[in-house]
């Protein structure tokens, strides 16, 4: 039943992709649907089969998007839309996070540090969502680099912030100057590793390319990467990403030295093996989106209504400020900026910690540790419904 049922999803997974590209059908959703047949609806699996594997998916989907990303994504384009892209990304995360702060503060009774830790778990984008979606659908070069480079900068800002947070609340007070270092540390260097390992990979592509089997060499070398900075305590996100920019851009970084060597100059991906990103991508994405399915938190009424009520407040505030703020762009920007607010891999990685912070104490560390791991899945749930709703409209 094992294969038949892999089988069969990879196959739904063509079939939801071609529906959403001729009749604007999201195939996200219609993914996370199976997951939930398959898990809280029929409990044929649950979402502790997965607690080794999840995680891993995750990240491996994370950065391979975020790697293709990086090598679509044009220098010239990065440096014309950067100031919007800042003003969209640190504007739209922080109102949220103080709006989120406030409703589980007062309305889910959470203590401060725990509605704020709440708060800023879910302010983020999920690049493992707003991606795919975003090239699936007709939208300006300007609207596809902003939003991929917010989801990669918040989906940083959400992890930082999240664990300076958790360690204030074990010893009874938040540090915000070192909080704030480790963020530009961990941009700043992520970015250097990143850059540094896209000029080398390059250099040697054709060496690599003579290998047999070479088109795996690429993914495992982004992989090392960002294990590499998350060991580190960098960023792996941004270093997959700017590891795909030097790739897709090996002009921009070719230094007088390399272009006048034979042997050592740089070249570009060729187009198989750029296709063949493609497809790993399109693969992980099916299994991630039915993985989280499976997670969320059906027996749990209270826990579903606060994540409704939450995402609804996240959505309404997205389109105020984007409409507050972007009066330059045209109305599709602006709708579209505005919809694509979905949570999903930093959230559920960064909702599972309370506990163990907790668990590993052996004391209560954060309180309401539970709910803000059911709520945090109820509103990726909801956040994905409303964005999928949204783009079918």
């Amino acid at each position: 039943m094992t294969y038949i049922f892999f089988g069969l999803l990879i196959f739904l997974a063509h079939v939801f992709n071609a529906w959403f590209s001729r009749r604007r059908i999201p195939d996200v959703l219609l993914l996370m649907v199976i997951g939930l047949a398959v898990g809280p609806a029929t409990g044929l699996v649950s979402a502790a089969d997965f607690d080794n594997v999840g995680p891993f998916l995750g990240g491996l989907t994370l950065l391979t998007i975020l790697f293709d990303s990086g090598v679509d994504l044009n220098i010239n384009t990065v440096h014309r839309f950067w100031t919007g892209v800042v003003q969209v990304t640190f504007l739209c995360y922080f109102l949220t996070m103080a709006a989120v702060t406030a409703a589980a503060y007062y309305w889910m009774h959470l203590q401060f540090y725990p509605a704020l830790l709440f708060g800023v778990m879910v302010s983020g984008t999920a690049a493992a969502i707003v991606i795919p979606l975003v090239r699936q659908m007709k939208v300006s070069e300007k609207t596809r680099v902003t939003l991929t480079l917010e989801s990669a900068i918040s989906g940083v800002l959400s992890i930082i912030l999240s664990l300076a947070i958790i360690e204030g609340c074990k010893m009874g007070s938040v540090q915000i100057g070192p909080a704030v270092g480790r963020i530009f540390s961990a941009l700043l260097m992520a970015l250097l590793i990143g850059t540094s390992g896209g000029i080398v990979w390059s250099t040697f592509m054709d060496r690599i390319r003579r290998k047999q089997h070479s088109l795996f060499l690429t993914p495992a070398f982004v992989s090392f990467l960002y294990g590499f900075c998350e060991v580190l305590g960098f960023s792996g996100a941004i270093a997959a990403l700017a590891f795909g920019i030097v790739l897709g851009n090996h002009s921009y970084f070719e230094f007088s030295f390399l272009k006048n060597s034979k042997t050592h100059s740089m070249t570009p991906l060729q187009d198989n093996e750029k296709s063949f990103f493609k497809e790993l991508i399109f693969l992980l994405k099916t299994f991630y989106f039915v993985y989280i399915g499976i997670c969320i938190p059906f027996n749990n009424l209270s826990s579903l209504l606060y994540g409704a009520g939450i995402a609804l407040l996240i959505y309404v505030l997205r389109f105020l400020i984007i409409f507050s703020v972007g009066r330059r762009n045209t109305l599709q920007d602006r709708l579209t900026v505005s919809m694509m607010v979905p949570k999903g891999l930093v959230a559920a990685v960064l909702a599972s910690i309370p506990e163990q912070v907790n668990l590993a104490a052996g004391s209560l560390v954060i309180p309401g540790a539970t709910l803000i791991k059911n709520v945090t899945y109820s509103v990726i749930f909801f956040s994905i419904i409303i964005c999928s709703l949204l783009v079918l409209t």
